[in-house]
């Protein structure tokens, strides 16, 4: 037993890992709904424009191009969808959270090697379960959201991106202002404090265990729910936008000057959204 903690460290950052890969591989090959990550993926300054013009295109003009037909949102669509809304979010969320987690199985050990009651114990695997719960409310909220852009035309069906300059603007400026706002302060302190969020929400227990992670993911969510949304305008499965708000999330969590950064990227965003709708 003392063998196997000493070595947990490094089987929860290498579960983590693998975790983290297994989602970023999921995306890559198309997330099951029969796309391909490589023509999803552009890179435009105004991406509404590039939607309005690839929903407005022929595809019987382009053989050399595997677009998938306007999907029907029906049962494996709904599923589909929540799963890779979930499976985004555990790739861009996973590396952030990481330290938390770490940290927890951390503080277990230490308890463990003190001699407290394993009964009030939990392993870190469930307080990285309350984690994927919260992330998977998020995922099935952003599928009903991506289902009712579509049906109302505003979202492309098949490049799952913004084809309104409305719709675009509206969610960098929003994204922006939420960025500078005292909610997204206190959501962020949460994040950059593992440690003091520990110590002060405590639980016991497997349920207070999940409790304790599903509290902390909830945080997580409330930092960066916005600018999850601005895949809405790139793209859902735009690998380059993925990668771009995985790394600014990151950044935000865990360097140095991160609510700094996160401050300037709010300047910034609330800016182009402004410029998108001169275009």
């Amino acid at each position: 037993m003392e063998s196997l903690l000493r070595r947990e460290r490094t089987i929860v950052a290498a579960g983590l890992a693998l975790l983290c890969a297994l989602a970023w591989l999921y995306l890559l090959t198309g997330a099951g709904l029969g796309v391909s990550a490589r023509d999803m993926t552009t890179l435009s300054l105004f991406p509404h424009r590039a939607a309005q013009a690839m929903d407005g295109m022929d595809m019987r003009d382009m053989p050399g191009m595997a677009m998938p037909a306007p999907p029907t949102w029906g049962p494996g669509r709904w599923a589909l969808t929540t799963a890779m809304w979930w499976t985004m979010m555990v790739a861009m969320m996973t590396s952030s959270a990481a330290p938390t987690i770490l940290l927890y199985g951390q503080v277990r050990r230490h308890a463990v090697a003190q001699g407290q009651a394993a009964v009030a114990l939990a392993p870190t695997g469930a307080f990285t379960a309350g984690y994927l719960l919260v992330w998977f409310g998020f995922s099935t909220g952003a599928a009903a959201l991506q289902w009712s852009l579509e049906r109302s035309g505003l979202l492309s069906s098949t490049m799952m991106a913004s084809q309104s300059r409305w719709l675009s603007a509206a969610l960098l400026i929003g994204a922006g202002a939420y960025q500078l706002s005292p909610l997204k302060g206190v959501c962020l302190r949460h994040c950059r404090s593992p440690a003091a969020f520990l110590s002060r929400h405590w639980r016991a227990g497997a349920s207070g265990a999940i409790r304790l992670g599903a509290l902390h993911g909830a945080y997580c969510v409330g930092c960066c729910w916005l600018l999850m949304a601005l895949l809405f305008i790139g793209g859902a499965m735009n690998l380059a936008w993925i990668a771009a708000l995985t790394l600014l999330v990151l950044a935000e969590k865990l360097v140095p000057g991160g609510p700094w950064i996160g401050r300037a990227a709010g300047a910034l965003l609330a800016a182009w959204g402004l410029a998108t709708l001169l275009v």
